[in-house]
This record gives structure tokens, C-alpha cells and sequence, in this order.
């Protein structure tokens, strides 16, 4: 017997996720550390490229929330409409 997901909940736990994950990003641009970290991130990935982590823009950051949120709720719906889809299948 396959578990259910709900798809409410699902569109709703990655949207947030998403979200969250991408507000904790502005933050580190706020707190001018994104630099840093991305520098840290890189490096860990064996990759040397010459990206800039620009300055704070609030519109953008909010837009960036916002569209992350609806891109993470949209891969959550698919994702449980596709789990309880196969979850029914007799293979």
C-alpha cells in the first residue's frame, strides 16, 4: 500500500521551502556575506567563474520570494499528483 500525499499540503510545504531558502539568500545579501558564501560554494564545487553578487534591490528581492514560491508549489503539486498516480499502478 503506497502512501498518499496530500496535494495542498505538498504544493504548500515546497512552495514555502523554496521561499524560505531564497529569503535566507537576501539575507545573506543584506548582511553582505553572500559574496562569501558564494565564493565558499564554488570552491567546494571545484568551479572558479567570476560572478558578482550585486547589491540589495528590495523589489527584486521580494520578486525572487514570490517566484520561487510559485515555481516550488507547481514542482509540489506535480510531484504528488505524479506520487499517488504511480502509488496506484499495479507493476
Amino acid at each position: 500500500m503506497a502512501i498518499y500525499l496530500d496535494e495542498k499540503q505538498a504544493v504548500l510545504g515546497f512552495g514555502c521551502f523554496a521561499a524560505f531558502m531564497h529569503a535566507l539568500w537576501v539575507i545573506l545579501i543584506f548582511a553582505g556575506s553572500a559574496q562569501k558564501f558564494l565564493d565558499w560554494i564554488f570552491g567546494l564545487h571545484m568551479v572558479n567563474t567570476a560572478v558578482t553578487v550585486t547589491g540589495i534591490n528590495i523589489t527584486t528581492a521580494v520578486m525572487l520570494i514570490a517566484v520561487t514560491f510559485i515555481f516550488g508549489a507547481v514542482f509540489g503539486g506535480l510531484f504528488a499528483k505524479i506520487w499517488n498516480w504511480a502509488g496506484k499502478q499495479k507493476f
